[in-house]
């Protein structure tokens, strides 16, 4: 976000608008909601957790291993209505996302293993961190 400096000549308007237009752009439309997302180390496990409250895991998401990849993507579909003293508020909540992570060569899909709680898509790759300790070089003094 920028910011409108009183002792510059910017023309606080035009920054506005060019704030609205990036928000309302088909670009912005079609990126979604970004899920918080952490990577940890567990032994030589790594363990992927994606925040993703309210979603039906076997209905709207999707995690696959892809060239290298572990993809995570769905949709989120959220549909609100109350309804007092003869009036209706219905509040609508969509986006889809895709969160993908960088796999070691040698993970295939049959390394990943998943469970969904409170929320929270735990997803533990086993023996990704297998054979990546970095290796001392002996260096040859003549």
């Amino acid at each position: 976000m920028s910011t409108v400096s009183l002792w510059t000549r910017r023309d606080p308007f035009a920054e506005f608008d060019a704030l609205v237009r990036s928000a309302f752009s088909p670009v912005a439309a079609r990126r979604g909601f970004v899920p918080a997302a952490e990577v940890t180390r567990d032994g030589e496990d790594a363990v992927v957790r994606v925040e993703l409250p309210g979603l039906d895991v076997e209905k709207d998401v999707t995690v696959e291993v892809d060239r290298g990849r572990l993809v995570v993507r769905g949709e989120r579909r959220d549909e609100r209505t109350d309804e007092r003293d003869g009036r209706s508020l219905r509040e609508v909540r969509y986006g889809s996302f895709r969160r993908s992570f960088a796999l070691p060569q040698h993970v295939t899909a049959d390394a990943v293993t998943g469970s969904y709680e409170a929320g929270v898509l735990t997803l533990r790759v086993a023996a990704a961190y297998t054979g990546t300790e970095p290796r001392r070089v002996a260096i040859a003094q003549k």
